[in-house]
């Protein structure tokens, strides 16, 4: 960039000698020469001094690199961790993952019903162990029911044309399930590159 700011500068003060000169009586025989003379160091200091402004390659390039966006690696999280890890409590106690992930087209109903019973018993402890669990209305399903104003909406699905503003009367369908209490044990980890394994391999030794 210095070296054509410095070629700028010398081209116009050629310029302004060729100038000068076309104004000597002398030089009217050489004036049609240092017109033409003007015109083209006129276009050079005009190149030099664009080129001079335009940004250089190293700060085009520097420009560029900014531009791209930055890879972000990506970990493990220690929420997922903690998903992960009930979910390994759900297969220890109730052999969840194994009765989910297989295919039971290939066993009769009473072959599944009482693989059903074991996850279920195994399952249900381990959701009572870590979870306090309470419908969210008491009422039997069937029966008529009131949904106040200000009603929590995570807690209810209204089904049917809905009109107007709560309150709303409607019959129960399902009486929803909440948990006032969270009670997961604290993930250990031994890598923040991956997530835990939910069952480990299970291997006998000859």
């Amino acid at each position: 960039m210095r070296a054509m700011k410095a070629i700028a500068i010398v081209v116009l003060l050629l310029l302004v000698v060729v100038n000068a000169l076309e104004l000597l009586p002398a030089a009217s025989a050489f004036r049609m020469y240092l017109s033409g003379a003007a015109v083209a160091l006129s276009l050079v200091a005009l190149i030099a001094i664009l080129v001079g402004n335009g940004p250089s390659r190293d700060d085009r390039s520097a420009g560029a690199e900014a531009a791209r966006p930055m890879a972000v690696p990506t970990r493990a999280n220690q929420t997922d961790a903690e998903i992960v890890g009930f979910l390994a409590m759900l297969q220890a106690r109730g052999r969840l993952v194994d009765f989910l992930m297989d295919d039971i087209n290939a066993y009769d109903d009473a072959q599944v019903g009482a693989a059903a019973r074991v996850v279920h018993a195994g399952c249900r402890t381990a959701l009572l162990e870590h979870f306090q669990i309470s419908p969210v209305r008491t009422e039997s399903e069937g029966s008529r029911v009131q949904v106040a104003a200000g009603y929590a909406p995570d807690e209810y699905r209204l089904l049917g044309k809905i009109s107007g503003s709560a309150p709303f009367s409607g019959v129960l369908v399902h009486h929803g399930w909440k948990t006032d209490a969270v009670n997961l044990p604290r993930v250990l980890r031994s890598s923040t590159d991956r997530l835990p394994a939910i069952a480990p391999a299970e291997v006998e030794l000859s």
